[in-house]
């Protein structure tokens, strides 16, 4: 993608109006919080204890709105006292640029690392560069300092404890998760009625089992409903796919791929039932005419072998799923769910146990290739010198520079760029929207907090909508803020302006010099994830030739860490999409059609698991050799990805030719699968080998090579003219060309 193209998709991208549910409540008890200790602080202190106030109160609230599955309350909390201690250490070394510089560097380069723990520590971790920058111009002692800190930290408490009092819609993250899961399969099951072969993403499997675990407490407190159906969604979405495929499912045509079709249609009308009772906490109806469909007649009924029995299973499962429609959330019966015996929730290390967690997550990205470290580099450098340049320029405020860079960059090329065009879209509509209120309205301490908590309600409404749209309020929120302190419009606005496009283009200039590309690292996200899936295709084979719990286990296993490399390749292919760099080791074809063959090879994998036997069924000795074979194979295969070498499948291709010569085929869906997936390996072989044409220039160029090579000899050996000229010297390369 060149750069100019790369520009447009990030500028629409910047200004995209995002289409999603809105949460006003939420949007109107957090801006209650800012509300109440802006006016308090107002009556009874100052302006300048309002404005700490503010920022604390308006920090902590919209660290609320990130995606985690901890309680609000303690990421409110947390980042209170974040936003607390920053504001009192950056006043201590706020003296002299000798003292506050090195601090400031150190600090941004902490929150620039917080990217490792994930995307809600990390924007929190911005917030207090953001609040060490702004608030060290408010006091004037170390007294005072501590005053301010501490009514910031307050602003973190008020919202948290208007979170305990009135809490809205509790669980709902967590249920939104699982019903999406839920209605993820169900939509699964729906394409497959019309293609057999459908692709499935599995985000929203992953997203319910990071919303499933909790800590003990959680636990002790988390409705029935949200315990067991996740782990149904998981069995369900291989049978769907098992009975719906022509190669160890129902027939092609025919009464058994109609009666496939009735069965997929039932399932998904019974998982959107589900779903919906899960994400509205009440009991939902199964339509009467699914429940009808889900009656297996062992006289009349059309599906025979593998098919018949995946409809069995299929029917089972969603019985289960019907119970879950029918009990509704903590009015209803608690649904009876037949899960593995002895399974327990899934562990979240509390906040001080968490803080190994993060040392050893930190310390993985301390390498100069990681994106979390370079974007580290990148936010420490730019804020440093911002703070430099800013505090040179005739302009008050000089802050706003380097917070607009912090808050703006990303440790990705294309949300960095798309933050900075919409921050300072959203920062022109914004004062100009402000500015003619405050020449409207005239100066005024309380109308400007009133609409200063008006703008934070609206910017906390759209904050899921777009950064530009949001941002548009945050700005108005600032100009108010200001207002209220006694600054004149005439001089924050242009101020805010001028030094909001300094710091938008410092950010996006900070990745050009210091880039993180993804593009150079596609060949070995695709090996991590070639490996993972061998290692689960392996498992799969192990549990038919030994079906122990063990095994299952390791099934399990195997299955997830799949999955993980699999997003990690799919995040870093999405990025090198966007991203104005050249393709390098895979060009955009062969990553896509590489992609391609390894969703294929994993959805054979899949199709086997359906059918993996039950601990009492008879063991396949011939899958263990295969199962080696396959791990071997592809781990090798792995290590030529990374260095651009063709792989190859040799081991899987005797292993399978072993099991053509055993007597008796005791598994014929096994082998199907085992078949499928040698086909994906082919595919995918061939998506990263060179082409013929690329093997024939270097054919080319070797033999020219050669020939020179073999010259140069002769002429150092013989001196003699004629000696080297007419058929003989063409022979010679010829044969070892040929070699």
């Amino acid at each position: 993608m060149t750069w100019l193209r790369a520009f447009g998709e990030v500028v629409r991208s910047g200004l995209t109006l995002e289409e999603t549910r809105l949460e006003p409540l939420l949007a109107l008890r957090t801006a209650a919080g800012v509300a109440i200790v802006l006016g308090l602080a107002l009556w009874l202190v100052s302006p300048a204890y309002a404005a700490s106030a503010a920022l604390g109160a308006y920090s902590a609230g919209g660290a609320t709105f990130q995606r985690t599955w901890r309680p609000r309350k303690v990421i409110a909390l947390g980042a209170g006292a974040g936003l607390a201690l920053s504001t009192f250490v950056g006043y201590l070394a706020a003296g002299r640029l000798v003292t506050f510089l090195p601090l400031l560097t150190v600090w941004a380069f902490a929150a620039g690392m917080a990217w490792a723990v994930g995307s809600t520590a990390g924007i929190v971790a911005a917030t207090t560069v953001g609040s060490m920058l702004v608030t060290i111009t408010l006091p004037t002692s170390v007294g005072r300092a501590l005053e301010h800190a501490g009514v910031i930290a307050l602003g973190g408490v008020a919202q948290a404890v208007l979170i305990l009092l009135f809490p809205i819609r509790r669980w709902g993250a967590h249920r939104d998760a699982l019903a999406d899961a839920l209605a993820a399969v169900a939509d699964y099951a729906r394409r497959l009625r019309h293609d057999p072969t459908a692709p499935f993403d599995p985000e929203p499997l992953m997203r319910a089992r990071d919303a499933a675990a909790v800590t003990p407490s959680q636990a002790r407190t988390r409705p029935p409903v949200l315990h067991g159906p996740r782990g149904l969604a998981e069995r369900i979405r291989p049978v769907v796919a098992a009975l719906a495929d022509p190669d160890v499912g129902a027939p092609a045509e025919g009464p058994g791929r109609d009666r496939a079709r009735e069965l997929l249609d039932a399932a998904a009308d019974v998982l959107d039932s589900a779903a919906r009772s899960i994400r509205r906490g009440t009991p939902a109806e199964v339509p009467p005419g699914s429940a009808d469909v889900l009656r297996v007649d062992e006289e009349h009924e059309v599906l025979e072998g593998p098919a018949r029995q995946t409809a069995e299973r299929l029917v089972e499962l969603l019985g289960e799923a019907a119970e879950i429609a029918g009990s509704g959330g903590p009015r209803g019966k608690t649904p009876t769910l037949h899960g593995p015996a002895g399974a327990q929730f899934l562990v979240r290390p509390t906040m001080f146990r968490l803080v190994p967690v993060v040392v050893r997550a930190v310390r993985r990205e301390l390498r100069r290739d990681s994106p979390v470290f370079r974007h580290a580099v990148r936010l420490a450098a730019v804020a440093t010198l911002g703070y430099l340049i800013a505090a040179r320029l005739p302009l008050g405020h000089g802050y706003w520079a380097p917070i607009a860079s912090v808050m703006v960059m990303r440790p990705d090329f294309h949300r960095t760029y798309a933050r900075a065009v919409a921050r300072l879209a959203g920062t022109l509509a914004g004062v100009a929207l402000a500015t003619g209120m405050v020449r409207a309205l005239g100066p005024d301490a309380h109308v400007f907090g009133a609409l200063t908590v008006v703008s934070a309600g609206l910017s906390y409404t759209l904050i899921r909508t777009g950064y530009a749209y949001s941002q548009c309020f945050t700005a108005a929120y600032v100009v108010f803020l200001l207002g209220m302190g006694g600054q004149a419009w005439e001089q924050t606005v242009p101020e805010r302006v001028v030094l909001t496009l300094l710091g938008g283009a410092l950010a996006m200039l900070a990745y050009v010099v210091f880039p993180a590309w993804e593009t150079p690292r596609l060949p070995g996200r695709l090996a991590d994830w070639l490996a993972a899936n061998g290692r689960y295709a392996a498992a799969v084979f192990r549990s038919y030739a030994e079906p122990t719990r063990e095994h299952h286990a390791d099934m399990r296993r195997a299955l997830l860490a799949s999955r993980e490399a699999r997003a990690a390749w799919q995040e870093a292919y999405d990025r090198a999409r966007q991203e104005p760099v050249r393709p390098r080791g895979l060009t955009s074809r062969e990553a896509e059609e590489a992609q391609e063959a390894l969703k294929g090879f994993g959805r054979a994998a899949m199709l086997m698991e359906s059918h993996v036997p039950r601990a009492d069924s008879r063991l396949v000795p011939e899958a263990e050799r295969l199962a080696e074979a396959l791990e071997a194979d592809t781990a090798q295969a792995a290590v030529d990805v990374r260095e651009h070498r063709n792989p190859d499948w040799g081991r899987v291709e005797e292993a399978l030719h072993a099991w053509e010569g055993a007597a008796g085929d005791r598994s014929p869906a096994m082998r199907r699968g085992a078949e499928l997936q040698k086909r994906a390996l082919e595919d995918l072989a061939t998506a990263v080998s060179r082409t013929p044409l690329e093997r024939d220039v270097g054919s080319a160029r070797e033999e020219q090579r050669v020939r020179a090579a073999v010259a140069a000899e002769d002429d150092d050996q013989d001196p003699r003219p004629g000696v080297g000229d007419g058929a003989g010297d063409g022979e010679r390369p010829a044969s070892r060309s040929g070699k």
